[in-house]
Order: C-alpha cells, then sequence, then structure tokens
C-alpha cells in the first residue's frame, strides 16, 4: 500500500506541475498582450492519513490556479486619442460587438481595463476584438442625467457620427460698453452710437442685434442718460427692445448704472443685472451689468469703446475627432473650435476583483464572488482615472515566469524520477522467487 501511494504522490506530482506549467505558459504567451492578467498556480498537500505508528501512505498534491486580476501592468504612450487605460482601481466597461449588432434591449456589460477604440462603420468605438465601448449618454446642452449606479441598464454603445453637423443658438450676450460720459452735455451733437452684436439662430444662420445708443441733451449741465433701441436683422430691423439708461456721477460710483427703464421688450432684472428680447428664433438674454457694476454698460470720459462682448453659441460646424478627459467625459471636438460633451464612461469597481470570471480578449463579468459593483465617476470614490492616449502592457513579468519554468521542470523531472523508483522496487519485488 505505501508503494501504491508513493506511486499515486508521484503521478499527483506530474500533474501539479503540468497545470502550473501551463498557467506559466499562458503567462509568458501573453506578455506582449495589453491588459493581461498573469495566472498564478498555487500547490496544496493532501493528507491521506495521520503520522505516527503503523504505514504512512502519501496523499500527493493537488494544484490549484488563480488569475490576478487585480495586477497592474505600467502604461505605455500611444498616438491615438481614444486609447484608453484606467490608471488605479477601476473598469471599463464594454460589451461584444455581436451583443450591440442584435439590439435586444441592453447588451451584457462585460469589465476590462485597456482598449484601443476606433470607429467602426456605425459610429462605435470598437477594439479590434470587436469589443463597444459603453457610456452614459449626455443631454444636448453636454449635462450628463442621473443614472441608476448600481447597475449597467443606463449604459448605451459610445456612438460617434463624424459626419455630423453640428450648430448652438445664441441664448445669451454680455455687453460691456463705454459711452462717452461728453455727449449727455449741453451743447453736444446727439448723434447716436451705434453697435453690432452677431448671434446664432436655431439653424446656425449669423444673425445680428444692432444697438443704437442716443443721448439725452439738456438744456444746461449733463443728463447723464441715454436711451438705448435694439433690433433684429433676422426681423428685417423691427424694435425689439428700447430702455432709459441713467448713470451715476458719485464720487464712489461715478459712471455705472444708477437706473435701468424698460419702455418695450422685457423687463430689467437688477438682480442679475438682465434683459430679455425675444428675437426671430426665441428669447436671448442680454447682461448689461447690475446697478454700480463697472463691469457693464458704463459711461465714462469721451470715447465710445465696446470693451467686452461675450456670447454663446456657435455656426454649423464638422466633428473632427472624439477625446476622452480624465473624468471619462468624451468630448466632441468641431472645426469651429467647439467643444460638446457627447458621453460619459463610469469607471466600474467591486470588492473583490479577482472573483470575477475571466473571459476572452481580457474581459471580465462579474460573479457572486466578486461582489456587489458600484459605476463611480472616473477619478471620484476609490477609482483612478481615464488615461487616454495609453494602453496598459501585460502585467506578466518575463523574467520571473522563466525562473518559475526552471523550478517546474526541476520538479516535474523529481516526481518523474520517484515514479520510475517505484517502478523499480515493484519490478523487484515481482522479481522475488520462492
Amino acid at each position: 500500500m505505501t508503494i501504491s501511494s508513493s506511486l499515486n504522490a508521484g503521478v499527483a506530482g506530474l500533474a501539479a506541475n503540468a497545470n502550473r506549467l501551463a498557467a506559466i505558459s499562458d503567462n509568458i504567451a501573453n506578455s506582449s498582450t495589453y491588459g493581461y492578467r498573469r495566472v498564478e498556480a498555487d500547490f496544496h498537500s493532501m493528507v491521506i492519513s495521520s503520522s505516527g505508528g503503523g504505514a504512512y501512505s502519501a496523499g500527493g498534491v493537488r494544484a490549484t490556479t488563480q488569475r490576478l486580476v487585480d495586477e497592474r501592468g505600467s502604461l505605455v504612450t500611444t498616438s491615438n486619442a481614444t486609447d484608453l487605460a484606467v490608471r488605479g482601481r477601476g473598469y471599463l466597461p464594454v460589451a461584444a460587438a455581436s451583443d450591440v449588432e442584435v439590439g435586444n434591449g441592453d447588451p451584457q456589460m462585460l469589465l476590462t481595463t485597456t482598449g484601443s477604440f476606433r470607429t467602426d462603420s456605425s459610429g462605435y468605438l470598437t477594439t479590434q476584438s470587436d469589443l463597444v465601448l459603453l457610456g452614459w449618454p449626455a443631454l444636448a446642452d453636454g449635462s450628463i442625467p442621473t443614472y441608476p449606479r448600481d447597475t449597467g441598464a443606463g449604459l448605451e454603445p459610445v456612438q460617434v457620427n463624424v459626419n455630423q453637423l453640428t450648430g448652438e443658438p445664441t441664448t445669451k450676450i454680455s455687453l460691456g460698453v463705454n459711452l462717452p460720459a461728453t455727449d449727455t452735455e449741453a451743447g453736444s451733437s446727439g448723434d447716436a452710437q451705434a453697435l453690432s452684436v452677431e448671434y446664432y439662430d436655431n439653424l446656425g444662420i449669423s444673425q445680428s442685434i444692432q444697438i443704437e445708443f442716443t443721448p439725452s441733451i439738456p438744456a444746461a449741465g449733463s443728463s447723464n442718460q441715454w436711451t438705448m433701441v435694439l433690433r433684429d436683422t433676422a426681423q428685417a430691423g423691427a424694435a425689439i427692445g428700447e430702455y432709459a439708461l441713467e448713470f451715476d456721477d458719485g464720487r464712489t460710483t461715478g459712471g455705472t448704472l444708477a437706473a435701468v427703464t424698460a419702455v418695450s421688450g422685457g423687463g430689467y432684472d437688477p438682480a442679475t443685472g438682465s434683459l430679455i428680447v425675444d428675437v426671430e428664433g426665441g428669447p436671448v438674454e442680454i447682461n448689461i451689468g447690475q446697478l454700480g457694476d463697472p463691469d457693464g454698460l458704463t459711461q465714462l470720459s469721451s470715447s465710445f469703446a465696446p470693451v467686452s462682448i461675450d456670447k454663446d453659441g456657435y455656426p454649423v460646424g464638422n466633428m473632427t475627432s472624439v477625446e476622452v478627459d480624465a473624468n471619462g467625459f468624451v468630448h466632441a471636438l468641431y472645426d469651429t473650435g467647439i467643444t460638446r460633451t457627447i458621453y460619459q464612461i463610469p469607471l466600474v469597481d467591486m470588492p473583490n476583483p479577482n472573483g470575477m470570471v475571466a473571459l476572452d480578449q481580457q474581459t471580465y463579468a462579474t460573479s457572486p464572488e466578486s461582489g456587489t459593483y458600484f459605476l463611480w465617476n472616473a477619478g471620484d470614490g476609490p477609482t483612478g482615472d481615464i488615461v487616454s492616449y495609453a494602453l496598459e502592457e501585460s502585467a506578466t513579468d518575463v523574467a520571473g515566469e522563466l525562473t518559475d519554468m526552471i523550478q517546474t521542470q526541476r520538479a516535474y523531472t523529481s516526481n518523474a524520477k520517484v515514479i520510475q523508483t517505484v517502478d523499480e522496487m515493484l519490478q523487484e519485488t515481482t522479481n522475488i522467487k520462492r
């Protein structure tokens, strides 16, 4: 029985070391695979009978393998803006392209730490191994709605339409204009000061608001009063607002607005310094400054000077590229110089990453052993950030694997020697003659 158990132990040793060699072979074969996580083989002794008096029966050894998902490889830079890698904790949500093409509801969420994503024929950000990047779609204004964080149900394939034309109408204008104080003095010519402010309508067409400032000329002294009339070129120059402006001439607040009275158009809000007028495409908020504020309309010196004019909106432009920032926001860049947020890529984290199920293409699926997952904003909570123009190298240390391979070879040879010795002993037993 003891000799037979020795033979079984030797066979178990061969099988265990063969498993370890398979793990080492896999690690070395994937030493250049981006995002690969190495497999580690552990040996566990098996005791069949307790030591003590009598014969001892060898139990042998058993090998178990585990993929170390939480180990990280180093990052290398690339030239592609949508080569993505996670720096720190967290995993990128992806889906199989075949699952996306079927279109049966939400695709199954898989996880990975890196990928070289490029747009395919349908505009999806996809790797060469047919993994599609998932994210939360943004609203038209670029904001991200509230999505559930404990499920991937709100995630959608990130789709980029590089042939898309886009524009945004102007809804806000801020005026910083200085009016000449000398024009409101008695004896002045009373000539109006004209200003044209460009805006973009709902179709991205350039229009203008023509603003005319007319001074009030008193019989003596200075009135410090102006009339501001706004006209819309999209409505054939029709007046869309008229306002009476009065400026302060005090020592501390001289030259700032003292009062604004609406003759027509939307009322002036002293709390915000804004008034609202209706152009052809809808309302536009125009900020002329709060009362006593030197940053809006002012009346100083003897020169008419548009100091600053700020506005939102932009003309129609073509999308040229997309980029992903460290917080996972996907930005579309247009040839007009405008950037729009179109998606947000969350990072998925769970208590035990090593408990996930390993799948092809360096992807993983959550399991009961990995624990409950949560979708974090990149750079928030326990997660790291997302690095673009980068890929994560394999976690394999080739030098260490080669060392382990030498040890495994020696152990395998030793176990084979045990089997050979047992065979020789059994042969001697059969050779015993009566």
